[in-house]
């Protein structure tokens, strides 16, 4: 053999890669001789020649990868299939982004029966990966004939595996019947679905107290070939520690350290390789080779839950043909991420790998094989061009960098006898690299070892691998980590959404919304649009921000039929959603009109309903919304035409204390009054505006309760009281003099006390004192703030009848947001509390939005009786904006009705001027 490589090789007739092949083969042929002679070989000739081995197989990684690269940059991008069955976008997404990233071209379809690109495929051949995604796994079985694939391609299953791990019956494994030694720790009936609901073990330690576990772990194992047996496992489990207990995710040996110590981890993991190594040794030697060949590149994700019971050596007692994380909790996103990092890194693990050789090679490998014998006799070593791509690829697998660990052949293996095959090859190469590990973990020092299985450094890549949301929000454009703004739409029923961003490396920290912001957090989704800020940061002090990822969610508003022909009217009280007034009814009833509507309310309080023209009161979703108008109960709540607001509204001073919601009315308020709004902030503090209405209206307002401080730091209600008083003076004793208070739970009947006893010790009890009651707010769980459970909320209401009642008891006006708001609380806007029902938006241009024009029209002509429509924007066509001047407007069907409620209580109609 040497003779003929010297003569080869001096006639210059061997190209690059046939010279590698062929010290391929002279060492393989090498290695034969020294197993033929164990009696006289030594270990360090069989250790010498696996390494001239493995410096050959990288030789023909490089000459095979510069071809593999140059073929690329010829032909078009390689071909991948995707068939989702029912997952969501969420995991599909995944596997485009990454195989996109490896220049795959991808193909989405549900099952391989209702795939175009399938069935267009002619000969079957361009595809060079398909994957079947969970609940198409059936579909790709009867599709695809695994037998006659070509070489290059790739599918994730394994046919074999799938058969042996399917159930007969009651949970029994197909292939455990057909063993003739059956002395494997694993339970016969661990197949299918019908057996997985596992008692949690009990503690059999020995007398002896030796290292043990009692725990179910599940572990996730990748099989890249079943004859001859090749199998990783990826280094996170799932851990169960106690009976009632939800399962953790951690990695398999950090788990081990914790529970064993680092210095005996070892024999726990070496037993999990070998009971899971022996059940698949088993499928392995029982396969039968099916007739036309096999899928040469398939592989195959399993999921094996191992029991221990007080020992070190588990017991198999389910297989999982797929992941699975039913261990971990439903209500966290830790199964989506769990399951998303096993699948990305599957894919980084096997793709870049070589899926065929230099066709030069081919050639070469097969005409030696014809001339020299290189498989004649029953004690040479004959390699078939298969079985040397299968063996540089898992040369390649132990040399990279991943989350997998060699489970089989494993160092424990035992060696084959001659005739010398891939199996003994496989597993000298396996042991080559395990001892080059060892020796380099025995060079590190103790403290070292221990620092190696815990994540440790600074974030050095700050971004996110994948956005988690509860609905799945359809990103645009879909994420990629580098890419940091994205826009979603979610319908109007859709009123919060859970978000957990998960980072690239462990290292980096996730908040939301701020540098103390939770890394999961329920958001509210008011209508309109909301922001979400993802910040990723380093994890060391004081966490300085490295990277800002923004999600706007867009929340559509509720769908409306338009009302072209005949109609009904119909009215709600309350939504069915959140039934507030339990012996009352709920929902769309037939509206039944009042005789005496046509007389001005004579309070804010009145009850009443909502009214809107539908086709059907069955049916909210044949309704017109944006004609929706507040119907007090027998009367109406005259709108104020701009000329009688600025008579009403000159030499009067407003003062409002309250929260944001207060605050929503204030400028409102100024809006129609200035017939612009030119000014405008979230102030936490004291705010004096005295340019109204031409400078002849003060309004002034105080942020109350101030929250954010602490308890023994926060001013009192008399305090801010009398501090709002004092800024606002010179004030008169009379109804020129307003004072609004309140906001959308704090309120109670003491704030009334308190009002009434300092308005008499300051000579100011004559002046107009509104209350605004309390308001819906609170009902959604978001995290970091209080939310209000249905009893909560009852109790609120009646809360709200006893602010009313001694308002009135006291002589104050009152506006009662809570029956308002009641009804529509689904149509909040921004805000964590889900309470702001307005939002103040900067105009585009100094001209006032088309539709004010027509605003005041528009509400004498489509409400119930003369008083505010809560959709209409109310603002007097004939304003006057100066040109140039950046403007706001108040945005808000709800706030717009109670706050016009709010002028009609101040600037009541002269008598007899009413009309319909």
């Amino acid at each position: 053999m040497r003779r003929l490589l010297r003569m080869l090789l001096r006639r210059r007739v061997c190209t690059g890669p046939l010279v590698l092949l062929l010290a391929l083969l002279l060492l393989c042929y090498q290695t034969l001789m020294v197993d033929r002679n164990q009696d006289r070989s030594k270990p360090e000739e069989v250790l010498m020649e696996t390494r001239r081995l493995i410096s050959v197989l990288e030789a023909l990684q490089e000459q095979t990868q510069a071809w593999f690269s140059s073929q690329r940059r010829l032909h078009r991008r390689r071909q991948a299939m995707v068939l989702t069955g029912r997952l969501s976008d969420t995991e599909v997404g995944l596997h485009q982004r990454v195989l996109q990233q490896m220049d795959y071209e991808v193909h989405v379809s549900r099952f391989a029966e209702t795939s175009r690109f399938l069935r267009t495929q002619h000969g079957g051949g361009e595809w060079s990966l398909l994957l079947c995604l969970s609940t198409s796994e059936q579909s790709c079985l009867r599709r695809i004939s695994f037998s006659h694939l070509q070489q290059h391609q790739m599918v994730n299953l394994l046919p074999e595996l799938m058969e042996a791990f399917s159930d007969v019956a009651g949970g029994l494994c197909h292939f455990y019947p057909q063993l003739t030694d059956s002395d494997l720790h694993m339970k016969p009936h661990s197949c299918g679905s019908s057996n997985q609901n596992h008692p949690f073990p009990r503690d059999r330690r020995s007398p002896d107290r030796s290292p043990a576990l009692v725990a179910l772990v599940n572990v996730f194992v990748l099989v890249t070939s079943v004859t001859p047996l090749t199998s990783f496992m990826h280094d996170v489990s799932v851990v169960m520690t106690h009976e009632n207990a939800p399962g953790q995710q951690m990695k398999i040996r950090t788990f081990l350290v914790q529970q064993l110590g680092a210095s005996t981890y070892q024999q726990a993991w070496l037993q999990i390789q070998r009971v899971i190594g022996s059940v698949l040794q088993a499928i392995s030697t029982n396969q039968e080779q099916e007739p036309g060949g096999r899928c040469l590149l398939c592989f195959q994700l399993l999921t094996f839950t191992l029991m221990f019971s007080g020992s070190i050596t588990p017991v198999i007692v389910q297989v999982d043909t797929d992941l699975s994380f039913r261990a971990l909790s439903e209500n966290s996103f830790s199964r989506q991420i769990t399951k998303d990092r096993i699948l990305e890194d599957t894919l980084r693990f096997l793709l870049p790998l070589p899926t065929y050789l230099d066709p030069e090679a081919h050639l070469s490998l097969e005409s030696l094989r014809r001339q020299y014998g290189g498989c004649r006799g029953t004690r040479r070593a004959c390699l078939s061009q298969e079985e040397l791509l299968l063996l540089l690829r898992f040369q390649q697998q132990l040399k990279m960098p991943s989350a997998f660990q060699l489970l089989y052949p494993s160092s424990s293996s035992s060696s084959s006898s001659p005739p010398l095959n891939l199996s003994s090859l496989l597993l000298r190469v396996s042991r080559h690299y395990e001892l080059q590990r060892s020796s380099r973990e025995l060079d590190k020092p103790t403290n070292q070892k221990s620092a190696s299985l815990k994540p440790a450094g600074s974030c050095v890549d700050p971004h996110l691998r994948q956005i988690y949301t509860d609905p799945p929000l359809i990103l645009t454009p879909p994420f990629s980590p580098t890419l940091k703004e994205y826009r979603a739409e979610v319908p109007f029923d859709t009123v919060t959404v859970r978000i957990r961003p998960e980072p690239v490396s462990s290292t980096c920290v996730i908040h939301l919304d701020n540098h103390r912001g939770p890394r999961t957090a329920n958001f509210p989704v008011g209508l309109g649009n909301s922001r979400i800020s993802i910040l990723v940061t380093d994890a060391a002090e004081p966490h300085p921000v490295m990277t800002v990822y923004t999600v706007n969610v867009f929340r559509e508003a509720r769908p409306s039929l338009p009302m072209f022909g005949d109609h009904v009217t119909c009215s709600f009280l309350q939504d069915c959603g959140l039934q507030v007034q339990p012996g009352l009814s709920c929902g769309l009833r037939p509206h039944v009109m009042s005789q005496s509507a046509a007389r001005p309310c004579g309070s804010g309080h009145v009850p009443g309903r909502w009214v809107v023209p539908c086709l059907s009161c069955s049916d909210n979703r044949t309704c017109d919304w944006r004609e929706v108008t507040w119907q007090p109960d027998g009367c109406y709540h005259p709108l104020v035409e701009r000329p009688l607001l600025e008579d009403c509204m000159t030499d009067r001073k407003v003062l409002f204390i309250g929260d944001s919601t207060n605050r929503g009315m204030m400028y409102f308020l100024m809006e129609r009054v200035n017939s612009s709004l030119e000014d405008w902030g979230k102030a936490h503090d004291m705010l004096v505006y005295q340019n109204l209405n031409k400078g002849r209206t003060h309004v002034s307002y105080s942020y109350y309760p101030q929250f954010w401080l602490e308890q023994n730091q926060r001013p009192t209600f008399r305090e801010a009281l009398l501090q709002l008083l004092n800024r606002s003076r010179p004030l008169e004793n009379s109804n020129q003099t307003v004072l609004v208070v309140g906001g959308v739970q704090w309120l109670n009947t003491n704030h009334l006390r308190t009002v009434q006893e300092v308005l008499d010790r300051e000579s100011l009890s004559e002046i107009l004192v509104v209350v605004k009651s309390l308001g819906m707010g609170f009902h959604l769980p978001v995290d970091g703030i209080r939310s209000l459970s249905l009893l909560e909320i009852r109790n609120l209401f009646r809360e709200n009848g006893n602010i009313i009642s001694t308002a009135r008891r006291l002589g104050y006006e009152v506006i009662d947001t809570f029956s308002i708001t009641m009804g529509r609380y689904k149509e909040f806007l921004q805000g964590r509390c889900a309470c702001h029902f307005h939002e103040v938006e900067k105009l585009q241009s100094s001209r006032p939005p088309s539709n004010m024009a027509s605003a005041r029209e528009k509400t004498r002509t489509t409400r119930t009786g003369p008083g505010p429509s809560s959709q209409s924007t109310v603002l007097d066509a004939e304003q006057e904006v100066r040109p140039n001047t950046p403007t706001f407007h108040v945005r808000g069907a709800v706030n717009q009705v109670y706050s016009e409620i709010l002028l009609s209580r101040l600037c009541p109609e002269p008598r007899g001027t009413g009309s319909r």
